[in-house]
């Protein structure tokens, strides 16, 4: 998946520039500046294209698509639960990661993620049942974090440079979410399908 992600980040201008490179061989005017347009209006299409760049997705649209269940209301455990427990709780949500939170159940203490276990218990041959996740956690000094404004190819490059699967999304008020690799990948994609789209409706004549 890693590796997804710097495919998307070294080359994801290649699909828009293919199809732009389309336009340019069919109507070279079309995407001249409009200094040297003999129509004004023909800069407005190509300015509108740009508008719609997958560079203004943020973390929110991907928790918006989330839905509830990205809330982040079942996506922690605490530093005094076990290991065992964190892990049966990743299962049964489905999900490779838990946002640690402090024995109040107010303050992040950290992450715990799959990696986590295998590299920290598995690996090292120690019981999951009486280990703590405080003992094994990423802490909270550590931890790679976003807000909902952040773009998701920031975020993207955060992950890529960090080798993180898993970031939590903080507000003013605290831990609001959790986005994924996978996540953002999603993300990336459908909005290159979507520009793409518009791109070929400009083409067509449907600007």
């Amino acid at each position: 998946m890693q590796g997804v992600l710097r495919v998307f980040l070294s080359q994801g201008n290649v699909f828009k520039n293919a199809v732009l490179q389309r336009i340019r061989m069919a109507n070279p005017s079309l995407l001249q500046p409009a200094a040297f347009s003999r129509c004004e209006s023909t800069a407005a299409p190509a300015a509108r294209i740009e508008e719609h760049g997958f560079e203004s997705t943020t973390i929110a649209d991907i928790l918006k698509g989330k839905g509830k269940g990205a809330d982040g209301s079942w996506l922690w455990c605490t530093t005094n639960d076990t290991v065992y427990n964190a892990v049966q709780s990743m299962t049964q949500h489905n999900v490779g990661a838990l946002v640690v939170v402090k024995s109040d159940e107010k303050s992040i203490a950290g992450i715990i993620t799959e990696r986590d276990y295998l590299r920290k218990i598995i690996v090292q041959g120690r019981s999951s049942k009486s280990t703590k996740v405080g003992d094994i956690m990423t802490e909270e000094n550590k931890l790679i974090t976003v807000t909902p404004d952040t773009k998701v190819l920031r975020a993207m490059q955060l992950m890529t440079d960090n080798r993180i699967r898993h970031i939590p999304v903080i507000d003013e008020k605290g831990m609001i979410g959790m986005v994924s690799i996978g996540d953002v990948v999603r993300a990336v994609v459908s909005e290159h399908r979507q520009e793409l789209d518009r791109l070929n409706a400009f083409i067509q004549g449907g600007y």
